[in-house]
């Protein structure tokens, strides 16, 4: 007997498999509310997009990424803006694999820890108690504190105010260097446009030089038809 060909199936990861039976149990009303709840998210934060604490690692951006792209995509999702929702991911998690932009964005939050920290730091100073278990602790319960629900919203908000700063600084700078270049763009074509008109005039005086040389003189002679020998005379300039 020959033997039975068999083919060959690819693996499928105990991962994959959850993540498989998880999309299939979603419901459309479900897939709506990530939908719109993308599309309510702050523009300039990346991590929000893709409901990530801050710092998360970029495994845990890649299968945050597969996971919710899954959920809003326009094949799956009914959603009228789930392209859009869609395409906002793809770009969160492209600025979050990007080194700059991903340090760029770690350096606000970080400015935004440092600011939350001396403000409390000051609050502390008026809570003799708290002050003492925070030292007694060694820092401990400050750490716990900036786990808290409290101190990660204190810090979204925060994030958000210095990356509107920054952005707005951006903007005016650019604008400031557009008016600039408009400027010089304005400068050269007024250049331009003096020198075109002064070779205009330069060209048209070189062409009345022959006329203005010859101002005074005779002209050329003119043929007397009833001269019998047909001799040439010179007539005055007529002035």
């Amino acid at each position: 007997m020959g033997e039975t060909a068999t083919s060959a199936v690819a693996p499928t990861s105990d991962e994959d498999l959850l993540l498989k039976n998880f999309l299939a149990e979603v419901s459309e009303a479900e897939r709506d509310n990530e939908v719109n709840r993308i599309l309510s998210c702050f523009k300039l934060n990346a991590f929000e997009y893709l409901n990530l604490p801050f710092g998360s690692s970029p495994d845990d951006v890649k299968k945050q990424y597969r996971k919710l792209s899954l959920l809003v995509h326009p094949d799956k999702c009914k959603h009228p803006q789930a392209k859009e929702a869609f395409a906002a991911l793809a770009k969160a998690q492209q600025i979050l694999h990007d080194p700059q932009e991903r340090e760029y964005l770690l350096n606000q939050v970080n400015s935004a820890k440092e600011e939350l920290r001396a403000k409390r730091k000051k609050q502390l100073k008026k809570d003799t108690a708290t002050k003492l278990k925070s030292l007694v602790d060694d820092g401990k319960y400050e750490q716990e504190y900036e786990r808290s629900d409290e101190f990660q919203q204190q810090l979204k908000l925060k994030v958000r105010e210095l990356l509107t700063d920054q952005e707005w600084r951006r903007r005016k700078m650019q604008m400031r260097i557009s008016e600039e270049e408009g400027r010089l763009k304005k400068d050269e074509e007024e250049s331009k446009e003096l020198w075109k008109r002064k070779r205009e005039h330069e060209e048209q005086w070189e062409g009345t030089r022959e006329n203005r040389v010859k101002k005074g003189e005779l002209r050329p002679p003119k043929l007397k038809t009833e001269d019998p020998n047909k001799s040439y005379v010179q007539r005055p300039v007529q002035r």
